[in-house]
């Protein structure tokens, strides 16, 4: 069991989604909070919200695509806090682009930050993390990474590789103090639709405006939701997470015919576009 009043607690991706449902949700649990995000309008209305609320808390507007930025998020929580004993490399982008019309710059700039971002972030806080006397990292997956779409290859690639290297970190840590929790969340209520860099959605979507309405319409699991689970997982040492019965459904899928879970998925997406269509 993993307690949380009192510990440092570093979240990325704080602005806004499951990110800032978790810090009003750890904070109620009386945890200290380094909280970063690009985004610096947000990430100073949060952290002065919580503040108000009694938290101890401060912000760091860091780029988690920067392996330097987030190497200075560490120092920084090292000076303001002491320690981190939990890491939750939560930020995450999106983007929508067959691989024949795929960007280059558009898929590093989404690998910097879903990979690399959470590599850099275990990397940079590990030295810490390893003085506690139980410490935590919390990654964030998604379902994509056993399911894949069509126009979500960077996407799938991305959350795949989190998965295969939390499963190894967490086997070199296995002898020490540091556990490691992937989480693998189905469609949650946040804006990463929204803020997608968009290629072409005409394989998915009549529109990109309709495809991002499609995406809200299904995401039924609420950010609030997914951090309860979250912490639930955290406190009770779990070390794999699924969260909505969306990730629970396309998991049984994929456990069952791993081969052709994703065109199964791919049709239904296919037969629900049509549907819309009248």
């Amino acid at each position: 069991m993993f307690a949380v009043r009192g510990k440092v607690i570093v979240i990325t991706g704080a602005a806004s989604g499951i990110g800032a449902a978790l810090a009003s949700k750890l904070a109620q649990r009386g945890a200290r909070l380094m909280l970063a995000d690009i985004d610096a309008i947000g990430l100073q209305a949060l952290t002065v919200a919580l503040r108000v609320q009694g938290c101890d808390c401060d912000g760091s507007v860091t780029d988690t695509g920067d392996e330097a930025a987030i190497y200075d998020l560490a120092a920084q929580t090292q000076a303001r806090f002491g320690p981190a004993d939990v890491v939750i490399n939560n930020a995450g982008v999106s983007l929508v682009a067959p691989v024949d019309k795929l960007h280059t710059a558009d898929a590093q700039w989404l690998m910097n930050i879903n990979f690399w971002g959470v590599v850099h972030g275990c990397r940079a806080f590990l030295p810490q993390l390893r003085t506690r006397p139980t410490a935590l990292l919390v990654n964030v997956s998604s379902i994509f990474a056993m399911v894949s779409m069509p126009t979500q290859s960077m996407y799938n690639a991305s959350k795949a590789a989190v998965r295969a290297f939390s499963d190894a970190l967490r086997e070199e840590l296995r002898d020490t103090t540091v556990g490691v929790l992937c989480v693998h969340p189905g469609g949650i209520r946040t804006n990463i639709a929204n803020k997608a860099r968009i290629t072409d959605s005409s394989m998915v979507a009549d529109s990109d405006q309709k495809m991002r309405d499609s995406f809200t319409r299904l995401a039924r699991t609420s950010p609030e939701k997914a951090a309860d689970t979250i912490i639930t997982a955290m406190v009770s040492g779990e070390t794999r997470l699924l969260i909505g019965g969306d990730a629970r459904f396309m998991d049984f899928l994929f456990r069952l015919a791993p081969s052709r879970a994703s065109n199964w998925l791919t049709r239904m997406g296919e037969r629900m576009r049509q549907r819309a269509r009248g």
